[in-house]
């Protein structure tokens, strides 16, 4: 009895196998990488990204400081970072191909 069920055990690890396999490889069907033409070479949008939400994070953080609301603020390190990834990552699904 315990060998029906070692032996459907193995079959289950070799579909989860194959199957998570294939999955894997469903990010390899894009017709090009997400990338920027910037001075003759090429880029990925996440790093021309991280150059263009640098000011932009940068003019967030100096804004809130005029408005006096950085004092109230915890954690600041972990929010500006928060910030920064969350404005990255919207720049570079804005500009990714589709």
């Amino acid at each position: 009895m315990w060998q029906q069920s070692l032996k459907a055990a193995r079959q289950g690890l070799k579909t989860a196998v194959v199957l998570s396999s294939m999955l894997s490889l469903m990010g390899c069907r894009a017709a090009r990488a997400p990338d920027f033409l910037v001075f003759g070479s090429y880029f990925p949008n996440w790093l021309v990204g991280t150059v263009v939400t640098l000011p932009l994070t940068l003019l967030v953080r100096w804004m809130v400081i005029r408005i006096g609301l950085e004092e109230a603020m915890p954690a600041r390190l972990f929010v500006y970072t928060a910030l920064f990834v969350l404005l990255t990552m919207g720049f570079a699904y804005i500009f990714s191909p589709r």
